[in-house]
């Protein structure tokens, strides 16, 4: 029974994600806040949005019981304004909200805010998704109602194909006693993961699972080698050039369970200004990456806003492309990234820690280690209810309580693409045989 359960929801996500490629990408028009550069450049398009929303389709189908689908997609509120309608399903409890004032593009809690010098101070940004996931009640009323249901069962997709950097594993849970869950962050509450519309490739959802198996492949910028030690124990091919790297994820011979890059990322509102380490995102998108494809190797992408996306319009397109949805669409098992900058010393040390945490318990699937990898951070800020101001009573800034709630942040900006079953399993060296780390 729970096999054909399993198998009518994975039809009904297969047909729901038809129709979420179908509804299009309207554009966004400006507003009287700073908007993040992923959605400047979309102010000039005036197109109506689709009217089908996404979970219309097949509503006499059912996800397993203790899989939830929530889908975000852009569309316009009756006064005409740009936002994005959220449909949700789990079992039998759906949710549905309508584009409206409380659900606009809001660019001031994206966490691609948190920019040295010219930045939003963290608290602030916090507050700010406080403020917004308040504002979002009904959407807090399913949550809460399915956490009570499934209790830790309970497994999450979000696809949001919106590109307006919403910070949904942030998303403020507020305490119900009547339904007993407490107060808590979605992402340290609830296994999720992401999801984002695959282009040009015979994928929806993410597939049912993937087991992740094989050694690692790895680049590492001359800056970053010190993220090579959390790899010693394991096969491992490190290369310090970036050629070198891309001939192997091309045709490497052995089993590939991982493949890490740690390098600098950059940004920009168009997709040419997107850059991995040395090469761009056209580059790697010409690129074959054979071993994703054969392996369903899980990607790591340990780079400063390697997870943001652009709207391609500037190259004749309407499609959100980004370096998630590349290497899935290359066949990668899922991708790690980030929704920001994680340049400084604490933040990479973070990304250490996480990636050994999902190496070292393969039993455990990349979902589960990150819903403890934050809630681990949750717990060692202290309560919700205590976030630090701004500036002391003296006038000057509070920076031991800044850095506090930017180390929280740093925890939650880590976005898994894929199935939240997908789990990582690597190989350790034969005694005696070569690792290849030299490489």
């Amino acid at each position: 029974m729970a096999h054909r359960d399993q198998q009518r929801g994975l039809r009904w996500l297969t047909e729901a994600g038809t129709a979420v490629r179908r509804a299009g990408l309207p554009g966004v028009k400006a507003s009287g806040r700073r908007e993040p550069t992923s959605t400047l450049h979309l102010r000039r398009s005036q197109e109506p949005p689709a009217g089908l929303g996404p979970a219309a389709a097949h509503p006499g189908a059912r996800l397993p019981e203790d899989l939830a689908l929530l889908t975000v997609v852009r569309s316009r509120g009756a006064d005409g304004r740009d936002g994005y309608r959220l449909d949700g399903r789990c079992g039998s409890l759906t949710v549905t909200c309508e584009a409206g004032p409380t659900r606009r593009t809001a660019p001031a809690v994206s966490l691609a805010n948190l920019r040295q010098g010219d930045g939003e101070y963290p608290s602030e940004v916090l507050r700010g998704i406080r403020l917004w996931s308040e504002n979002q009640g009904p959407l807090a009323r399913w949550l809460n109602r399915i956490r009570a249901r499934y209790g830790t069962a309970l497994r999450l997709i979000v696809w949001d194909d919106t590109g307006y950097e919403l910070p949904w594993e942030l998303f403020w849970l507020p305490e119900d006693p009547d339904l007993a869950v407490h107060e808590g962050l979605l992402g340290a509450s609830v296994a999720m993961t992401r999801w984002t519309t695959v282009h040009d490739a015979d994928q929806h959802l993410p597939r049912e699972s993937e087991h992740c198996r094989g050694g690692i492949l790895g680049y590492l910028h001359r800056d970053m080698t010190d993220d090579g030690t959390v790899f010693a124990s394991y096969t491992h091919r490190m290369h310090r050039e970036m050629t070198s790297f891309l001939d192997a994820l091309n045709g490497l011979a052995d089993p590939t369970g991982l493949v890490y890059m740690g390098c600098h990322g950059s940004y920009g509102d168009t997709v040419t200004r997107l850059r991995l380490g040395e090469r761009t995102w056209a580059e790697f998108n010409g690129e074959k990456m054979h071993v994703l494809g054969r392996d369903r190797s899980l990607v790591c992408l340990n780079a400063c806003h390697s997870g943001r996306f652009v709207d391609n319009r500037a190259q004749g397109e309407e499609a959100l492309r980004g370096f998630a949805e590349l290497f899935l669409r290359k066949g990668a098992g899922g991708c790690i990234v980030t929704a920001g900058k994680v340049g400084d010393a604490e933040a990479r040390t973070l990304v250490r820690r996480l990636v050994r945490d999902v190496a070292a318990q393969p039993q455990y699937p990349v979902a589960e280690k990150l819903r403890v990898f934050r809630a681990r951070a949750l717990e060692e800020f202290g309560p919700l209810s205590a976030i630090p101001s701004v500036h002391r009573d003296d006038g000057t800034v509070d920076a031991h309580g800044q850095k506090r709630v930017l180390r929280l942040l740093y925890a939650f900006m880590f976005h898994f693409y894929g199935h939240p079953l997908t789990r990582l399993q690597l190989t350790a060296p034969l005694c005696g045989t070569p690792d290849g780390s030299g490489r």
